[in-house]
């Protein structure tokens, strides 16, 4: 047990997020028009690629992560208030998601930025230190768009606030992180090689794994926001 007295680990929500996801589907909303937009964003790199070059799909790459990163904070706000039992709903959630909308995009930039100057560094020693680096980037800076949303803090203060709290509490944040890595990145990858043997259309392999990947964010933002409400420190709620 922890010093609030819950589990160390609370595997619970990971059942209880799905029970919510299902009675409350409208959490899915905003993740659902981030992937739309990711998708055209996408379909409007190609069309950059020859007139801007690399530059053009890094700015594209970059807007994706924001459209993502605010849906997410969106939904982890939506998954805080209900699963504290208030009696909520999307207009009032939508409310206060603009009300926080800057702070839940710096958290997201913040996030971005940490994690591209660990693939920065991380490249001095080969492919092993990119990816090395930044998934030790990510897994401390796990609850920093949570932080953003949830307790409206900018950018400095949610890697502070995430940082923190992965260092007092690591079990969580370890199981957290499994969890998202195979929801995240595999189970997309795992329904493209299926599709593979049913269409040859190259537009449904990125609209399919992105709604997936929405459906995704939305069944997370419930095991996300209920771990960071456990262990936000207390000087950063």
């Amino acid at each position: 047990m922890n010093r609030r007295g819950t589990p160390e680990v609370d595997l619970g929500i990971y059942l209880r997020g799905l029970g919510l996801l299902l009675r409350h589907p409208a959490i899915i909303v905003v993740p659902l028009l981030a992937a739309l937009v990711s998708v055209l964003l996408a379909q409007v790199a190609q069309l950059l690629t020859g007139q801007l070059g690399s530059a053009g799909g890094g700015i594209i790459s970059f807007l994706q992560q924001l459209a993502f990163g605010f849906a997410f904070g969106v939904a982890t706000l939506y998954a805080n208030d209900l699963q504290r039992g208030y009696r909520t709903n999307f207009d009032s959630i939508w409310s206060e998601a603009l009300g926080k909308a800057g702070a839940i995009l710096m958290a997201t930039i913040g996030f971005v930025f940490v994690i591209s100057v660990a693939a920065t560094v991380g490249s001095l020693f080969g492919a092993l230190g990119v990816y090395g680096l930044q998934l030790l980037a990510a897994f401390f800076l796990i609850y920093t768009i949570p932080a953003g949303a949830i307790s409206g803090l900018p950018g400095p203060l949610a890697i502070s606030a995430s940082i923190r709290a992965v260092r007092e509490h690591p079990a969580r944040a370890i199981v957290l992180a499994v969890i998202f890595i195979l929801l995240w990145g595999v189970l997309p990858q795992i329904a493209i090689y299926q599709m593979l043997a049913l269409t040859a259309n190259p537009l449904l392999y990125q609209i399919i794994p992105a709604v997936i990947q929405a459906l995704v964010f939305a069944y997370l933002a419930f095991p996300f926001a209920k771990n960071y409400d456990d262990v936000a420190p207390r000087g950063f709620r």
